[in-house]
């Protein structure tokens, strides 16, 4: 079973997005502190699609608490001749603290 749940910091403002099909994405960061090193935090790449996305460019901004569930996905691709891969976390439900 592929779920993760974080809570943290908006690292940037989400930015919406319409698909050509219609569909609303919004993509931002997530910053997650590490409760045993204050100067440490753990970065989430987020995309969150329909009502999740519109949510959280209407309401969300940089610096807000938010509380995060969803998957986490890994996007393979090349670059310059070099494999690389992209973890993202799919958001199903974005709530603002």
């Amino acid at each position: 079973m592929n779920v993760i749940a974080i809570v943290g910091r908006l690292g940037s403002t989400p930015e919406l997005k319409t698909t050509s099909s219609g569909k609303s994405v919004a993509s931002f960061n997530v910053a997650v502190a590490d409760p045993y090193d204050k100067d440490n935090a753990t970065w989430f790449r987020v995309t969150a699609w329909g009502k999740s996305a519109e949510f959280a460019a209407t309401y969300l901004e940089k610096g807000r608490l938010v509380s995060i569930n969803g998957r986490m996905t890994c996007r393979k691709y090349e670059h310059e001749g070099q494999k690389r891969e992209s973890w993202e976390l799919v958001a199903d439900n974005v709530q603002g603290l």
